[in-house]
């Protein structure tokens, strides 16, 4: 490994898989998996290129687009585009990594794959970013497809981006097909997309919250806090409202909105907060006027996780490595029983290792139950997934459809981590099955195994 560049971010989400495989029974009992696994860790293609663009004082710009094509055992090449100035390719390589084994565990036939550019929209005229849209589909479109590798949106790449990239990789190949999903309703997309990650998290987490019960207990009445507030944060904090639970928290970048006392946001404060986010603001911009000053305080410069108090649930929805250690042990102590990650890895390994050790050494509902992003935030590409077969077939289905196959694929993720947890992790008498460990063999088990019958390893 010496003579690879340093990629904390992949490494990271690689150690993560390969521990949970190693501390199961998967390589006692299918030896040769050790070698499927230093296959899938490499990608099958990598493409970086320029990008040049005019500002809108006529001065060039230029930025580095990316696009990790990782792997296609399962179907086309699929995983979001994100458009911020913190890519690059460990960032890329993590997500794409962990897309492989998530789009696996949808049930649906998608390979893995993400890509993107360190540019940031953030600041820029629409016009600006319809030129750097057009500019980086000219060189994308080159390596992708329908059925070769479908990308959809990420941070910083919402159903605005998505249309001018559109817009451009049809002039450029003459053909009107599904390569992108998040495209607008009457051009292609679907229903709930935008809505697809946050609810499905939310219904990943009422399986965890009915089993760990025994049925008992639902969202009605639990205290949620939740950090980010673009599409996944506030589309799981509207769902969890209309469950009847309380939403406690909501961040950004800057900084965290929390409730004082015993209230909770709802769904009049959510709306202004999408605005404030469609119009590329800050929550602080918000915090000191008179709608949430009273019922809010604002806490510059922090994630939430300290300053919500007593709570029942946590969804990180923001971004990587949004729970540290010192965070999780706040969480326990606060009295929270389930995470479940919103966002991609959002959880540091030591944050993981914190909520693992207190799920083994306490039993069943006196635990905390933690759900990696690969299944508990599933729902998104799930319903791209779902976006695709109603582009192959020319039809759109109506919101009950799509929402009653997104509650069934997120119930499948659930049972498919539990089972295979029981199966291959013997948990401490009376604790809760690993979901991490479940998910993480499930993914890899069903993507290797289709790696072999093409003859990508034997």
């Amino acid at each position: 490994m010496s003579n690879l560049p340093v990629e904390p971010e992949f490494q990271q989400a690689y150690n993560e898989l390969a521990s949970t495989l190693e501390n199961s029974t998967l390589f006692q009992k299918n030896p040769e998996y050790r070698k499927a696994l230093k296959v899938v860790s490499i990608p099958e293609r990598v493409v970086q290129f320029r990008v040049v663009w005019e500002d809108d004082k006529g001065e060039l710009q230029v930025n580095r687009g990316f696009r990790v094509q990782f792997n296609s055992a399962l179907g086309p090449y699929k995983g979001g585009l994100r458009f911020h100035p913190s890519v690059n390719l460990s960032i890329l390589k993590f997500l794409g990594f962990e897309q492989i084994f998530k789009n696996a565990l949808t049930g649906l036939n998608m390979g893995g794959g993400k890509g993107g550019a360190d540019f940031d929209p953030k600041g820029k005229s629409d016009n600006e970013i319809r030129r750097f849209c057009v500019a980086f589909m000219t060189e994308l479109c080159k390596h992708i497809g329908a059925d070769t590798d479908v990308p959809a949106g990420d941070i910083g790449v919402t159903g605005r981006e998505i249309g001018f990239m559109f817009g451009q990789y049809k002039k450029i190949r003459n053909e009107f097909v599904g390569v992108l999903t998040g495209k607008g309703l009457s051009w292609g997309g679907s229903l709930i997309r935008p809505e697809a990650t946050g609810y499905g998290l939310v219904y990943y987490v009422e399986h965890m919250i009915k089993y760990a019960t025994e049925g008992k207990e639902s969202f009605a009445g639990k205290r949620v806090a939740v950090s980010g507030s673009g599409n996944v944060a506030q589309y799981a904090a509207l769902k969890v409202l209309e469950l009847g639970g309380s939403v406690v928290s909501l961040s950004d970048s800057q900084g965290s909105l929390v409730v004082n006392g015993e209230g909770s946001f709802n769904a009049e404060e959510i709306a202004i907060i999408a605005q404030v986010k469609v119009d590329r603001k800050q929550l602080s911009e918000i915090a000191s006027t008179e709608a949430f000053s009273q019922k809010f305080k604002y806490i510059p410069g922090a994630r939430p996780w300290t300053h919500v108090g007593k709570v029942d649930v946590a969804l990180p929805s923001a971004t990587q490595n949004e729970v540290s250690g010192e965070e999780a042990e706040a969480l326990i102590a606060a009295g929270c029983k389930f995470i479940a990650e919103g966002s991609n890895m959002g959880c540091t390994q030591a944050a993981i290792d914190t909520f693992e050790a207190h799920r083994e050494t306490n039993a069943g509902a006196a635990a905390i139950w933690y759900a990696p992003g690969k299944a508990a935030n599933a729902g998104g590409v799930a319903v791209s997934g779902l976006e695709m077969a109603q582009n192959s077939a020319r039809l759109s289905w109506t919101t009950e459809e799509v929402d009653a196959r997104l509650k069934g694929i997120m119930e499948d993720c659930f049972q498919n981590g539990l089972q295979t947890a029981k199966e291959y992790v013997t948990p401490a008498a009376g604790s809760l099955p690993s979901l991490v460990a479940g998910s993480n063999i499930a993914g890899f088990k069903k993507v290797v195994a289709a790696m072999k019958e093409q003859g990508d390893w034997f």
